[in-house]
């Protein structure tokens, strides 16, 4: 039984403006909440006795965290993101975001020709912040490299918000691009950002079996097979599983670096397989790279351009992808 459609939302319920600065001012602020969740909890307890991959990273060891913009600050325009995300993200919407996916091909770009395109989603008046897209991967990707890690995780910072480009093409809004992600087809859970409460206005809220405990998976399922809610994380892991040899850590920190209840919370390990807790450590290894190379030095796009031109090279057989 299919959930029935989202009735329409009251006259300026929800911020729905389509600019790229609205949708980066959304996405900023959400990455300031994931940062002062991660102060919260401590993440590199495990990391400690890893080598390689696993070895707690170094960048940011000197940074205060505390200086980070202030979740006050954000409060309100992150509260009005996730009541129209929680509501519209629903499974009858996710089974249609991905039958639409797999419908057409909606741009051919190589990947530095998508990420000058995801630059245009920062406006240069823009009062907030003065990083681009293509500033803001070199961060993260050179923090990586500084860190000694493999080449394959450096191009993975380097290309793992490029899903935002869903921006300009299938997006309803900025609920179904950004902001945490969970599962859909099962109970809400309370570790999601602001609760299971949150979900009230969901069709799928109360339904009798996707808001059951498993809903329509079953224990041990593995993520693989769950719909995690659309956006850009999903939506970038499908380009790139089909066009790249990327190693499966890297999809895996593609798919969940956003997937905070997850990751950071602990919720849903009861569909984790045995695969899914090595990808668990990926993806807590990257993600202190996607919240807190923000702060680092900006980087010389056209110095670095050669040599993140040749690891993409390396990892994309085909030049020109299918996005």
């Amino acid at each position: 039984m299919a959930p029935v459609a989202v009735a329409p939302p009251p006259e300026g319920a929800f911020n729905t403006k389509r600019d790229g600065q609205a949708l980066e001012a959304v996405s900023d602020d959400i990455d300031t909440v994931n940062v002062l969740k991660s102060q919260i909890k401590d993440q590199k307890a495990a990391a400690d006795a890893e080598k390689g991959l696993y070895e707690a990273s170094e960048f940011d060891q000197s940074k205060d965290k505390t200086q980070f913009r202030q979740y006050e600050n954000a409060c309100d325009r992150v509260k009005n993101f996730y009541a129209e995300q929680h509501t519209k993200q629903t499974v009858a919407y996710n089974l249609k975001a991905r039958n639409q996916f797999r419908a057409k091909t909606r741009a051919r770009m190589t990947v530095w020709q998508a990420m000058e395109k995801l630059n245009t989603l920062i406006d240069e008046s823009d009062p907030d912040t003065s990083l681009s897209q293509i500033e803001h991967l070199l961060q993260s990707a050179e923090a990586i490299r500084r860190d000694g890690k493999p080449r394959w995780m450096q191009l993975t910072g380097l290309i793992h918000d490029l899903g935002k480009l869903l921006f300009f093409f299938d997006a309803q809004g900025q609920w179904d691009v950004v902001g945490d992600t969970f599962p859909v087809g099962c109970a809400f859970d309370e570790r999601i950002i602001y609760g299971r409460d949150s979900f009230k206005t969901n069709p799928d809220f109360g339904h009798e079996v996707f808001d059951s405990k498993f809903g329509i998976y079953e224990p041990g399922i593995g993520l693989e097979n769950v719909m995690i809610s659309w956006g850009h994380d999903e939506y970038l892991y499908y380009v790139v599983k089909e066009q790249s040899t990327l190693p499966d850590e890297a999809l895996a920190m593609i798919r969940y670096h956003s997937f905070y209840p997850w990751h950071n919370a602990g919720a849903y390990h009861e569909l984790m397989n045995d695969k899914d807790h090595e990808m668990l450590k990926a993806v807590k290894a990257f993600n202190p790279y996607d919240l807190y190379s923000k702060s680092d030095d900006l980087p010389k796009v056209e110095e670095l351009r050669p040599y993140y031109e040749e690891l993409i090279d390396e990892y994309f057989p085909e030049k020109v992808l299918n996005w």
